[in-house]
């Protein structure tokens, strides 16, 4: 077994498929975790994952999140505090509200395999920002 520790990077990383800075965290053979940083007002581009369960965890800002999963549609809330789910397949896009950035803190299992992982599609809201 390895340990990693690691701290919160000053800067991004990458920018995100979805258009979202990402900083990385600490990840295992069996997932990953990372920082997601949306500006305030920005809306991302809607998106899909191929293989990754994705989880979410609000921890500034505030916004909205519209996911879509055959018949299953939403639009929920974002505010700090809010976890979510983003099972494989699901359709999603995200806006952060106000003139605060959105800061989610969000794990891939199995670990993010790379941009490859992503497709973008026609989401609810028009992108701002693109990966």
């Amino acid at each position: 077994m390895t340990f990693e520790t690691r701290k919160l990077p000053a800067r991004a990383d990458v920018t995100a498929p979805d258009g979202s800075e990402v900083r990385v965290l600490a990840s295992t053979e069996r997932g990953g975790m990372a920082q997601f940083t949306l500006r305030a007002g920005a809306v991302s581009s809607a998106v899909v994952h191929r293989t990754v369960d994705e989880l979410w965890f609000v921890v500034s800002g505030q916004g909205s999140m519209w996911r879509c999963c055959g018949d299953d549609e939403e639009v929920v809330g974002l505010v700090p505090g809010t976890s979510l789910s983003i099972p494989v397949g699901t359709r999603f896009q995200f806006r952060a509200a106000g003139d605060v950035a959105l800061v989610v803190i969000g794990a891939t299992m199995p670990p993010w395999p790379g941009p490859e992982e992503v497709e973008r599609i026609r989401g609810p809201w028009t992108p701002t920002v693109f990966g």
